[in-house]
């Protein structure tokens, strides 16, 4: 009998600084509200698995090449502590078992091991972005993008390093216009939301780079969207509903969000 696989994303997060100014037990309250969070917006996603474990580390399995990625940008962008902030070793693949079946405190798997690859890069770099992506060690996709992943890697990381090199030239208003753009995706609405006019609104969005920012995200994710595309033409790519799901949540705590 033919082995039936499923398309899964990963990210293993830790939080920089999270033992520094006493903050241990605000970022504990703080990571468990953020999975109480994810579980929400996933509701409409199918199964997933989340748990803050390890002090101050989350892991997320959920279907979708592209869910983990999408979660984990906008985590960082809505993200409360700006000394303290989250990184994340991301992977994707193919699994043989449903998630469903999967105890994420027990689950071995090459992927996993992907992840926390890619998180213990970041940890160990100085000027530490907020992604990397592990496609091309301890695994081998039984699909076609595997004969491409070190190139697929390469790209996705390059991407993301650039990325990174614009988000942390953002002022704090800039960070506010940006990641509040992200939610309402108006800046007319952005404008009103943070008491600002359109024109200086205008202006923290050009000058923080927020176009750039916000296309490369979604520029990632359509490649990797693409790439699931190529190998599961039967699985709906449900992309587009999470983020959906993610800035109607958001929107209803937006003034929280604004007050960091």
């Amino acid at each position: 009998m033919e082995k039936k696989y499923y398309p899964i994303s990963i990210f293993i997060a830790d939080v920089s600084n999270s033992s520094a100014d006493n903050m241990g037990d605000e970022l504990t309250v703080y990571l468990d509200e953020m999975v109480q969070a994810i579980n929400i917006w996933t509701n409409e996603m199918g199964p997933i698995k989340v748990k803050h474990r390890a002090g101050d580390e989350i892991i997320f399995v959920g279907y979708g090449y592209s869910t983990a990625y999408i979660i984990a940008f906008f985590l960082s962008r809505i993200w409360k502590y700006r000394d303290h902030k989250p990184y994340f070793g991301l992977s994707f693949g193919d699994i043989n078992q449903k998630l469903e079946e999967v105890d994420i405190e027990k689950w071995i798997h090459p992927l996993i091991k992907q992840a926390r690859y890619a998180n213990d890069l970041l940890k160990q770099d100085q000027n530490r972005p907020l992604f990397k992506f592990e496609l091309d060690q301890f695994y081998t996709s039984p699909f076609l993008y595997n004969q491409f992943r070190n190139e697929f890697e390469s790209l996705f990381n390059t991407l993301l390093y650039l990325q990174y090199s614009l988000i942390k030239e953002q002022t704090t208003i800039q960070e506010s216009v940006c990641s509040t753009y992200l939610i309402v995706q108006q800046q007319k609405a952005v404008g009103k939301l943070l008491g600002k006019t359109p024109p200086t609104i205008s202006s923290h969005f050009k000058k923080g780079k927020s176009e750039e920012i916000l296309h490369s995200f979604n520029e990632i994710s359509n490649i990797i969207n693409s790439l699931q595309k190529s190998s599961y033409q039967d699985i709906e790519i449900k992309s587009n509903v999470l983020s959906h799901s993610i800035r109607e949540h958001v929107k209803e705590n937006i003034n929280t969000l604004l007050a960091h």
